[in-house]
């Protein structure tokens, strides 16, 4: 679904390189973690995959195709939702309106469809009068969980989530997770988390580490047996 050819990052000085020539494939249906220390790459990795940056060299392809082909503003549109720390919801809007919004500015094919973002809500553990609340009346793990929620209704293929349990207690850390797993392998679609927390990773089908510099799998997926 998605893959890197050759990636290779950079801030200023290229013989300082974060990565180089990183060939990478992440399957639909399946949960992924990128984890390393702290500063190692793996945010500037995660923003690179969503389109929000722009490798120097290298090639990030999608379904087949170039993302920079496509053009980065319709890429991130079209394929990809975001799920940051920080939520980032629209904090003057209910958790309804938050959704309804984003399946109007991704032309989503649920676009209008009130009665599936409250099921998609309702599916999250929010109650009635949750959803028409403003959101930052809602816990941080509610609102977390309308983040999620938003990315439940878009049609994005690909959700990329960085640090999205870093604001949540053991609990809501645990239902998180299981929610992601639950768009991976439900919806299909390719989930990519950056965590530092091991009990994340380990619920996660892949794990993927950054190390001195390069990539390695700590945990691959499991290959299906041949029919």
């Amino acid at each position: 679904m998605l893959s890197t050819e050759k990636l290779t990052y950079w801030y200023t000085d290229k013989d300082q390189y974060l990565f180089k020539d990183v060939d990478l494939t992440f399957e639909a249906g399946h949960s992924y973690a990128i984890v390393g220390q702290s500063g190692s790459g793996k945010t500037t990795m995660v923003s690179l995959l969503a389109g929000l940056d722009t490798p120097k060299a290298g090639a990030i392809l999608v379904e087949g195709e170039d993302i920079k082909k496509r053009g980065l503003t319709t890429y991130r549109r079209d394929k990809v939702a975001i799920v940051f720390q920080a939520y980032n919801l629209f904090t003057y809007m209910s958790a309804l309106e938050n959704l309804m919004t984003a399946m109007s500015i991704t032309h989503a094919s649920h676009k209008g469809d009130k009665a599936y973002a409250e099921a998609m809500l309702t599916k999250l553990g929010l109650t009635p009068e949750q959803m028409t609340k403003n959101v930052q009346k809602l816990s941080g793990g509610q609102q977390q969980r309308v983040a999620i929620a938003r990315t439940m209704v878009c049609d994005a293929p690909l959700v990329v989530a960085d640090e999205p349990t870093g604001n949540l207690d053991e609990d809501n850390t645990d239902d998180v997770i299981g929610l992601f797993n639950q768009i991976a392998h439900e919806q299909g679609k390719c989930v990519i988390i950056v965590t530092h927390e091991p009990s994340v990773a380990a619920k996660c089908d892949g794990v993927l580490r950054l190390e001195h510099r390069e990539f390695t799998w700590e945990k691959a997926l499991t290959p299906t047996p041949a029919a």
